[in-house]
């Protein structure tokens, strides 16, 4: 009882102390104090019961714009947004980085984000995802910050949308739905729109409501209609879902033709024994950044989440002057929508087809183990788990060298690097270079001038280890596959054999 007279006292004191514009900032310190001291009392994690149920701030979350021009540069109607998560597992530090990275996500979508809020339970309410009491709870800080849109880190149920915005009476839209959104605004070659289409047909389907008679307005039944046309016949919203099937029916099939042209392309560098290898990776991780730094390809680096949608493959050269591809690829999440990896399964089949796999893992990141597991998760769906993996910790230069020391320590085949300053990229070449795979065969030749091709070929296809000119010919000595070896085999030295 003293301890709440005594809070009721600050408070008035507070409102006696500073103007109108900085009390609400006084008080989220005071908050935020009394936040502190509660965990240097609590054992571990244990909470009182209050705070156990409490919404907690997410503090640092607002992303308040001080230029305009920012709002003429993204070109968007920015929506004004309050983030709300369930912390179910894990420690708090988990649960705020969670929603920092669900805020992350809500920026690139062009949102501007008011504020943040966690709530402690075992498990989502099934109705409403937070609860009822919290729901209502929800609804003052959405009415207090002036928003017009809350963003759930989750997916939702469409029963629990529907519930939720029966409560907060603003537009609910849950972690799925802002990364489709995401991924339609990134989405510029044909298939990727293809792709983020099924997506979003996908999520859509179970989700479709209708309002007033809608859900209940049938065709048939009437005279004179005809053959098949009595009966109850089929609702509007039935009449819906059955064009939403149709339509993503006949994605499906355009995504396989378009999938047809790449795997001719793939085929054709596997006929030509051109080892490959894939980047991969967490979302902003560098990877664009990498795949410009290794071989000048000029690919769109933009520090947002998934602003590489659209595979890019590239050529590029060993240390010692063998070709392999690079191939940039979409970037990966924690909860990836199960949607969106059956859309762009054929894009990451990059991934599972290549030779090798640079694992690429923002080292400045709080948390680049999450990165690590949640990246392998996606890799394991779509089939690349025998890829060789090397692990690339990127951004060397602003990570912290203790995170930098662990995560060496823990990843057997990693190295670290900085794609902006090319820290340790000369090392990663070499590594990759002993890493991919190597021609079987090793054959010395004596080629005569007129058949210049095979030797063009050599150098293409397998590893050149001497080349000497001679009056017959060059001779040759090198690694080859073993349709290469075949057509060398006339040209090897009786002494050879």
């Amino acid at each position: 009882m003293t301890s709440s007279s005594s809070a009721s006292q600050d408070t008035k004191r507070l409102a006696q102390d500073y103007p109108d514009g900085l009390r609400a900032d006084a008080l989220m310190e005071e908050d935020v104090a009394w936040s502190h001291t509660i965990d240097e009392e609590r054992d571990g994690d244990q909470f009182d019961r209050s705070e156990r149920a409490a919404l907690r701030r997410v503090v640092g979350l607002s992303t308040e714009l001080e230029d305009v021009t920012e709002v003429e540069y993204r070109q968007l109607r920015l929506e004004r947004v309050v983030l709300v998560g369930v912390w179910t597992t894990g420690t708090a530090r988990d649960a705020e980085n969670s929603l920092a990275e669900l805020a992350a996500l809500a920026e690139t979508a062009g949102a501007y984000v008011l504020d943040g809020v966690v709530q402690r339970r075992d498990k989502p309410d099934a109705a409403t995802f937070i609860g009822s009491g919290k729901a209502q709870e929800l609804r003052d800080i959405v009415l207090e910050s002036g928003a017009d849109t809350v963003i759930c880190d989750g997916e939702l149920s469409p029963g629990q949308l529907i519930a939720l915005e029966d409560v907060v009476k603003v537009k609910v839209i849950d972690r799925t739905a802002l990364i489709l959104d995401i991924f339609a605004q990134h989405a510029k070659s044909r298939e990727g729109k293809a792709q983020v289409a099924l997506a979003q047909m996908q999520y859509m389907l179970p989700r479709l409501r209708g309002w007033g008679q809608s859900l209940s307005r049938q065709m048939g039944g009437g005279k004179g209609g005809g053959l098949a046309t009595r009966g109850p016949g089929e609702t509007k919203i039935e009449t819906d879902r059955r064009r939403i099937r149709e339509k993503m029916a006949k994605m499906r099939r355009e995504i396989a033709e378009m999938k047809t042209g790449r795997e001719i392309k793939r085929q054709e560098r596997k006929r030509h024994k051109v080892p490959s290898v894939a980047i991969a990776g967490y979302t902003n991780a560098g990877k664009s950044s990498l795949l410009n730094r290794l071989t000048g390809a000029g690919v769109l680096v933009e520090n947002a989440l998934f602003a590489t949608l659209d595979p890019t493959v590239r050529r590029a050269e060993t240390p010692s002057g063998r070709l392999y591809t690079l191939a940039d690829t979409v970037g990966f999440v924690r909860h990836l929508p199960h949607h969106l990896v059956e859309a762009f399964r054929s894009t990451m089949e990059e991934v599972g087809e290549s030779d090798l796999i640079l694992h690429v893992v923002d080292g400045s990141h709080p948390a680049p183990e999450e990165q690590l597991a949640a990246v392998r998760e996606v890799v394991r769906d779509v089939g690349a788990t025998g890829v060789p993996e090397i692990v690339v910790i990127n951004k060397a230069d602003a990570a912290d060298p203790l995170t930098l020391q662990r995560l060496l320590r823990i990843e057997k085949r990693s190295i670290a690097v900085s794609a902006r300053t090319g820290e340790g990229i000369a090392e990663l070449l070499a590594l990759i270079d002993e890493e991919l795979p190597r021609p079987s065969v090793e054959i010395e030749a004596l080629v005569p001038y007129t058949h210049g091709k095979l030797v063009a070929r050599a150098h293409t296809e397998g590893e050149v280890l001497s080349e000497e000119h001679l009056a017959e010919g060059t001779l040759l000595k090198a690694r080859v596959h073993e349709e290469l070896a075949a057509d060398l085999a006339p040209y090897v030295p009786a002494q050879a054999i």
